[in-house]
């Protein structure tokens, strides 16, 4: 076999590296989903002084497992009054763009003579909100599809939520790229190698007050785009019975719980990227690539451990804040972040401007 491969030309073993590597990252991030659930329900019975999911497997380890047979094996009802094809396609497009945006994060540095990113574009960040943008199509079309006011109220309500955020998220992280002069996460990645005052990551929430509010408001909006408490309110069971995907049932209701936390996680690896350094750690060389398997192994696990801390924060946000109402989060995003996030990034372009002049 080694032998077969060997001959291989360089585009042929390119090709079957890179179906390795999509192969191997969808399956981590459906792991890290599945036992993200299963990290919610625990960390919310603690919160809650409750045991939490115990029974299948030790420790409850193969709960998630259960939970999928369960939703494959339910049954699938398709209410006769939905717009079928809107119906069938929103799940769809609810998951399928977080999926996507595996493609430009960097969750690595090299493994042998690979680097450990789907696609190094050029234009990565822009592929990642072009494709962020069309999440909110499969919450909309879920909301007209169930042909039913409290689902459509649901989807109007994320439209406007999802929209508001994703401009000022898009703004927020502007200063970044004016810092690094490029487009490119990897390049992102490079800018925040070393340290700072001796002892100090030189992650870009620590570089400065302008990137520092930028990992402020891209962390809020990051909470409103993934209908996270103090967010939720697309789904707000109190007034809406579930929201958008109420009329949704087996693997199709699954969809959109997985579309989610699939979110969950790509925002999380997004703000690794940004402002805590990727797969970087400033001491014992570990900021620069790996020459060796174990080193490229250990970069991707601490990329994973940075990702893994985030997730927990927005689960333990869950648990412990109220939610917003709706006029404050639509005043919050439009009044407050949007100003802020364009005043930040005119002082960012004041100081690199007065910098490079002396």
């Amino acid at each position: 076999m080694i032998e077969w491969f060997n001959n291989l030309d360089a585009a042929t073993q390119g090709w079957i590296f890179t179906g390795v590597k999509v192969v191997a990252a969808f399956v981590v991030m459906m792991t890290i989903f599945a036992y993200t659930v299963l990290a919610e329900r625990r960390i919310c019975a603690f919160i809650q002084g409750r045991v939490g999911p115990n029974r299948a497997g030790p420790f409850g380890l193969l709960q998630p497992a259960a939970d999928g047979v369960k939703a494959f094996f339910k049954e699938e009802i398709t209410p006769a009054h939905v717009r079928k094809v809107f119906y069938i396609l929103a799940p769809m497009l609810a998951l399928i763009p977080a999926v996507l945006n595996l493609a430009v994060i960097p969750f690595g540095s090299m493994l042998g003579r690979q680097n450990m990113v789907l696609a190094n574009l050029n234009v990565g960040i822009l592929y990642t909100f072009g494709i962020v943008s069309l999440g909110v199509y499969g919450i909309v079309l879920a909301g007209y599809a169930a042909n039913s006011k409290y689902p459509f109220l649901g989807g109007i309500r994320s439209s406007a939520q999802l929209i508001s955020y994703e401009i000022a998220m898009g703004m927020s992280v502007i200063p970044i790229f004016l810092f690094v002069g490029d487009l490119n996460l990897t390049s992102v990645i490079k800018a925040q190698t070393g340290t700072q005052l001796g002892f100090l990551p030189n992650w870009f929430v620590l570089q400065s007050p302008m990137t520092f509010l930028a990992f402020c408001i891209f962390l809020v909006a990051a909470f409103a785009e993934t209908n996270r408490t103090p967010f939720d309110l697309p789904e707000a069971e109190q007034e809406l019975a579930g929201g958008y995907n109420i009329e949704y049932s087996s693997m199709k209701f699954a969809m959109f719980f997985m579309g989610e936390y699939c979110n969950m996680i790509l925002v999380s690896a997004m703000m690794v990227t940004l402002f805590f350094g990727g797969w970087t750690l400033p001491w014992f060389g570990l900021d620069q690539p790996a020459t060796t398997l174990p080193g490229g192994l250990l970069h991707i696990g601490i990329f994973l451990g940075k990702v893994i801390s985030f997730l927990v924060m927005f689960i333990w946000v869950r648990w412990m804040w109220p939610r917003f109402r709706y006029d404050q989060l639509m005043d919050l995003g439009w009044r407050r972040f949007i100003p802020i996030a364009l005043a930040n990034i005119l002082v960012t372009a004041i100081w690199l401007w007065w910098r490079a002049q002396t």
